[in-house]
């Protein structure tokens, strides 16, 4: 079992950044891809961004690109989602989880074995 939990969310306008956190305890999180998925109200759950295990391959969502990174620390058990240049449309609850399959990533949140709780980003225009 691996238990996710997450940091980082709140309150930001337009342009401004933020990053999330991700700490992982229980199952050795190094092993694992990890993903960022957002879901905003009424919206289906997306994926954002991943990361394979040893943090060798990524993909961002097109919406994404260019303004979101990703990345983590295996030896702090850690993955943080780098976000800037934040618009309105990027609020949403913010998860992350994690993949035992590590590669190739995906974008089918089924194939994603751990969640944590969910992070709040609110962008004011």
């Amino acid at each position: 079992q691996v238990q996710l939990v997450e940091s980082g969310g709140g309150l930001v306008q337009a342009g401004g950044s933020l990053r999330l956190s991700c700490a992982a305890s229980g199952r050795t999180f190094s092993n694992l891809a990890a993903g960022w998925f957002r879901q905003a109200p009424g919206k289906e759950r997306e994926l954002v961004a991943a990361i394979t295990s040893s943090g060798g391959n990524t993909y961002y969502a097109d919406s994404v690109k260019g303004r979101f990174t990703i990345s983590r620390d295996n030896a702090k058990n850690t993955t943080y989602l780098q976000m800037n240049s934040l618009k309105p449309e990027d609020t949403a609850v913010y998860y992350c989880a994690a993949d035992s399959l590590d590669y190739p990533l995906s974008t089918n949140r089924a194939r994603y074995d751990y969640w944590g709780q969910g992070t709040q980003v609110t962008v004011s225009s």
